[in-house]
């Protein structure tokens, strides 16, 4: 199979097209574009297209079918940002990304069944979104080696759906400010108490900065961390950018921030 449209279909477009449960009627455009390009007025780069192709095509037969409706939404996903991306004057990569080696293997065609499995796999569906999108976002950004965008997904499958969205939150603060009050130290609500959980762990896995603080013995008070002081790190904006953090939705945000209880000013 050399991922051509007409190779893979009819499964692999009915697999997208089973998306349109997590992903909504976009997925059945997106079967379009991979599968009827001659039918749509916006395409794909045929090495993109031919790669999403194949990988539908190998998860078509699922037997859970819950699974197959997060991987065909997965693949749609990565199709609807590459559109957009390419609509913002960032084309598909050009560097081998794309370009099968001797097995017939790309590097982009191990992501994307990565990215589809963790898809397949996870419980909460609004991440199937971000998994897509980190497909796709790896595909237009040559800057970005496929062992980078490996060790991001594998980061991000470690963490929580909260933490994601307090990265999302962080990412946000130039245009939504986030609170000045200080975080509780030791609340006693078990939501504030994982919610702040959340928060170190991101310090401590060296997302957020700054570090968590360590009293010393004898040493002074530490100084009461704020919301407003955090920012992203190196990595943070990494997992920030692959994973489209930036269209985690606004209620979401307001959710995560009210777990901390934070003490009214």
């Amino acid at each position: 199979m050399d991922g051509s449209a007409t190779d893979a279909a009819p499964s692999g477009r009915t697999l997208v097209e089973t998306g349109e449960a997590v992903a909504g009627s976009m997925s059945r455009s997106a079967a379009a574009i991979l599968f009827d390009p001659g039918a749509t007025r916006v395409t794909v780069d045929e090495r993109l297209a031919a790669c999403l192709r194949r990988v539908a095509a190998a998860h078509a037969v699922l037997p859970v079918p819950r699974e197959r409706v997060r991987a065909g939404a997965a693949l749609a996903f990565a199709v609807e940002l590459t559109v957009t991306r390419a609509s913002q004057g960032r084309p598909v990569r050009s560097d081998g990304f794309l370009t099968p080696d001797v097995g017939g293997r790309a590097p982009a065609d191990e992501l994307a069944e990565a990215a589809v499995l963790a898809a397949r796999l996870t419980p909460e569906e609004w991440r199937v979104r971000h998994l897509g999108y980190l497909l796709a976002e790896a595909a237009v950004s040559a800057d970005l080696d496929a062992g980078v965008v490996h060790r991001a997904l594998r980061l991000a499958g470690e963490l929580t759906g909260r933490q994601l969205v307090v990265l999302a939150a962080v990412g946000r603060r130039d245009r939504t400010p986030l609170p000045m009050n200080p975080l509780p130290v030791d609340p006693r609500g078990w939501t504030a108490w994982g919610a702040l959980e959340d928060v170190a762990d991101l310090q401590r896995r060296g997302l957020l900065d700054p570090p968590p603080m360590t009293a010393r013995p004898g040493g002074a008070a530490l100084p009461r961390l704020r919301m407003a002081d955090l920012r992203l790190t190196r990595r943070g904006v990494l997992l920030h950018r692959l994973l489209g953090l930036d269209f985690v939705r606004e209620e979401a945000v307001t959710a995560a921030l009210a777990d901390l209880d934070l003490p009214r000013s």
